[in-house]
């Protein structure tokens, strides 16, 4: 089990994110431009409500909250960790909810308009990004950044903007019958290992290895621990396959039967330790 957040190292994070909201801005722009664009904006996604317009307005409004609020004055929230942030983050859920459902249906900022007008929405949030990115002037270490949750380094909100944006980008992918999304490969690395270490940090224990190869490997679970040789307890998944698992989007049972999942061993049921984000 980590004693602390995995630290990811804020060049890579950047870059990651980088390349990420690229795919994600390419797809958005495509659908758009499609001439059943409208019709696919109405399509309904796997969260719950929301169609497509609501997942592309919730996912501007999770890439231009940095640049929107990077200079908003402290107001001395306590600290909050990565591991801490999956843990808390399901509880601001319904106004994650409202927002999305706000910002689709504005018509004035773009995401209640027409494909254009969603495509040219978009394209903007990526652009404000994409610039705080590139820039120098947010690369203190120890620069902090607030959100309601609580106080975190700059840096760990970076990697929390990755998880929304490989998330998200699956769940749109899903949406509109994308079999291989583009996903920026470090982005997929550093959520898969995010997510097992919350997982270990839900689990504590050594009875389990959960294997997520090739980016991460932890041990989990209460009962013996391993130290030598084969662990009796083997569960291992792909990246795309465990950040569905352990968001929610996919059922353990299902994972299993379908062998996108193996899992070997008396403890190795990781159903009811899922989700670990919600």
């Amino acid at each position: 089990m980590p004693a602390k957040s995995r630290t990811h190292r804020p060049e890579k994070v950047r870059a990651a994110l980088a390349g990420q909201i690229d795919a994600l801005s390419d797809a958005v722009q495509l659908l758009c431009a499609r001439p059943d664009a409208a019709e696919l904006l109405d399509r309904p996604t796997r969260l719950g409500e929301w169609r497509v317009r609501e997942l592309i307005a919730h996912l501007a409004v999770q890439i231009d909250w940095v640049p929107a609020h990077i200079e908003d004055p402290a107001e001395g929230r306590p600290p909050l960790d990565l591991l801490q942030w999956v843990q808390r983050v399901g509880t601001v859920a319904p106004l994650l909810d409202e927002q999305a459902r706000a910002r689709a249906a504005d018509a004035a900022g773009g995401f209640g308009g027409g494909p254009a007008e969603v495509a040219a929405a978009f394209r903007e949030a990526v652009a404000g990004l994409a610039l705080v990115l590139a820039g120098t002037d947010y690369r203190d270490p120890a620069r902090r950044f607030e959100i309601r949750l609580g106080s975190m380094l700059l840096s760990d909100m970076w990697v929390t903007r990755l998880v929304e944006t490989v998330v998200h980008a699956d769940d749109l992918a899903d949406a509109l019958g994308i079999a291989d999304f583009p996903h920026e490969k470090q982005a997929v690395a550093a959520v898969t290992r995010l997510l097992a270490d919350a997982f270990a940090d839900r689990a504590p224990g050594g009875a389990v290895e959960l294997r997520v190869p090739p980016y991460a490997v932890v041990q989990a679970v209460e009962g013996p621990r391993h130290t030598r040789g084969t662990p009796p307890n083997v569960v291992e998944t792909d990246p795309l396959t465990w950040i569905r698992l352990a968001t929610g989007r996919a059922d353990w049972a299902d994972a299993v039967d379908s062998a996108a999942v193996t899992a070997s061993g008396e403890r190795s049921d990781l159903g009811p330790y899922l989700p670990v984000l919600a």
